[in-house]
């Protein structure tokens, strides 16, 4: 059916997409006095922030001085240095290391978004000269996702597989109460209490209403935006960017009333999630997926580019130089009933005593506890050319029904329908298992009772497992010296039956997006500003240069840089705004 062209609208700045950088840069603009149009090309907003973790990589932060740590600037810069050597880009560090701070304060004191500290998180590589072992990072705090009122439904819920009924969890203190519900009273009530939460939202509201982590980001933002008047269009594509005498003035909008001009007098922000979903781009940037299938990426299935190209028809430079174009991490497909897959990224289980990884040979390739993109550079680093980089995960019988794995959930939840769709596989005895997966059985047994003797010495001797900050606060040193064990990341596979899920080549979102200056606007060939367009969220060529330095560190620049774009589309220097 064709609709009838919609007259013209106006707003001050437009900005194409909803994730965390679009919706940060619009309740900015909005608290700073512009008036401000969100659209969305989905039936919901929200993006892959609604998916995430919600954690944002934000050194200096209000939180950590508010606890006595206190770090000059230098610190983290110096971390930056080291960690991205020649990608290094000092004009946009220093706007994010001397903004961020100011972002945060500023969403604090003016509206619904509020934060709880990771203090104790360190940074991803506590070799590196002046990595932290904390103060760095923030969450959004829990959110009551009914105070969106009638626009509830029009928030993107979190990823099913990685919920419990779909209900949110959050890391943490939270997380144990649910792996201890069958064994502690007192988990069991908390448990019970958020359940019985939930089921009344699913009766009043069809869906539940306590937001966490990135969901929890995205409705505080949202209702903060809706609270500044920001009008948030779904089901809306940008599909050709406006321009006149050198400038980017608006979009036209594919609505379901028909097309639609919006004319925007500050500019266009584009933050539109990046190309995960782009096969094209794909192929062309992440060299082990030369067809761009090879890939699985658990961000939105939204995210297919549509900014990347946008920006790129006004003459802005998409950067193919990066050290790796994509977050990576482990993703294991996870059947669903209408035939499709879901991509579960594997985040939280590897550190925990009593996993190892292999692949079809039968041997260990890296440190399982290390971050999710550093194991995946581990795996490509050890696939020989022309064979798929794949890996299995591989338990025992206790590890996955006190912590699950993958989409599995663990005890009281069965395992049944997960060995039935293929998913889980499971053996008896190692050599079994091995055969189910198709993995070289010999070497996997040699593999497991190497491992065992290991974790009961405490040290990994191959590749060091437990043995920084990091992997030890991603580990569970409570578990582990409740069974004698000296590493909180290392524990023996001792009891069978054994169980394994296969990991496959995935990312949590791409890092290679628009060029950008330290304001966060497009970049052109010739490396000037193109006057009226800026990028945020994962459409701005990431910061780390294609490094993974921290958890966060998508998230953090894009908050930041969204905050950034808003005040120079406002002409008003942020540092003056977060008071």
């Amino acid at each position: 059916m064709s609709y009838p062209a919609s007259p013209p609208t106006t707003c001050d700045l437009l900005v194409v997409g909803s994730g965390a950088g679009a919706l940060s840069a619009a309740v900015t603009a909005a608290e700073l006095g512009l008036r401000v149009i969100v659209v969305e090309k989905e039936p919901q907003f929200g993006g892959t922030s609604a998916w995430s973790g919600g954690w944002m990589w934000i050194p200096r932060n209000p939180l950590a001085r508010q606890a006595g740590i206190v770090e000059d600037v230098e610190r983290p810069l110096s971390y930056l240095r080291h960690e991205l050597g020649d990608r290094f880009d000092l004009p946009r560090a220093l706007a994010f290391l001397e903004h961020g701070p100011r972002m945060v304060e500023f969403f604090q004191r003016r509206t619904a978004l509020q934060f709880i500290d990771g203090n104790a998180i360190p940074d991803f590589h506590g070799r590196s000269p002046d990595a932290a072992t904390g103060g760095r990072s923030i969450c959004a705090a829990p959110f009551d996702a009914s105070q969106l009122g009638a626009r509830l439904h029009d928030l993107k819920p979190p990823l099913p597989e990685t919920t419990l009924w779909g209900m949110g969890i959050a890391s943490g203190a939270e997380l144990r109460h649910f792996l201890n519900a069958s064994s502690q009273p007192a988990s069991f009530r908390y448990v019970t209490k958020l359940l019985l939460r939930h089921c009344k939202d699913l009766l009043l509201k069809r869906r539940g209403t306590r937001s966490v982590n990135g969901n929890a980001l995205v409705a505080a933002l949202a209702k903060s935006a809706l609270d500044r008047g920001v009008e948030i269009r779904v089901n809306s594509p940008a599909r050709q960017l406006l321009r006149a005498g050198g400038r980017v003035t608006g979009a036209l909008v594919q609505t379901p009333a028909g097309e639609l001009a919006i004319h925007a007098r500050r500019g266009v922000l584009l933050a539109t999630g990046g190309f995960p979903h782009d096969p094209v781009r794909k192929a062309q940037l992440l060299p082990h997926a030369p067809t761009g299938q090879e890939h699985w990426s658990a961000a939105s299935r939204g995210n297919s580019g549509d900014g990347l190209r946008l920006g790129e028809a006004a003459g802005g430079q998409v950067a193919d130089d990066l050290v790796q174009a994509a977050a990576l991490a482990p993703v294991s497909l996870v059947p669903r009933a209408d035939g499709t897959f879901a991509h579960f990224p594997h985040l939280i289980e590897r550190a925990k005593p009593g996993l190892i990884a292999v692949n079809a040979r039968g041997q260990r390739f890296t440190n399982e506890a290390d971050s999710y993109h550093d194991f995946m550079q581990g795996l490509l680093a050890a696939t020989p050319a022309g064979e798929k980089p794949e890996a299995w995960l591989v338990v025992d019988h206790a590890f996955i029904r006190y912590y699950g794995l993958g989409a599995v959930k663990p005890f009281p939840l069965p395992l049944g329908p997960w060995l039935r769709n293929g998913y889980l596989k499971r053996g008896r005895t190692l050599a079994e298992l091995a055969q189910a997966c198709g993995i070289q059985a010999a070497a996997l047994q040699a593999t497991v009772e190497r491992y065992n003797a290991m974790a009961l010495q405490g040290r990994d001797q191959d590749f060091a497992k437990g043995e920084t900050p990091y992997n030890r606060i991603q580990g569970d040193a409570i578990r582990a010296q409740a069974a004698g064990l000296a590493n909180p990341c290392m524990g023996p596979l001792a009891q069978g039956p054994f169980y394994a899920v296969k990991v496959v080549m995935g990312s949590l979102g791409t890092f290679a997006g628009l060029k950008v200056n330290q304001q966060a606007q497009v970049l052109d060939a010739q490396g000037e500003p193109i006057a009226g367009l800026y990028a945020g969220g994962n459409d701005l060529s990431s910061l780390m240069g294609g490094h993974y330095p921290s958890g966060g560190i998508t998230l953090g620049p894009a908050m930041t840089f969204g905050f950034i774009a808003a005040h120079h589309a406002a002409g008003i220097d942020p540092a003056s705004s977060a008071r």
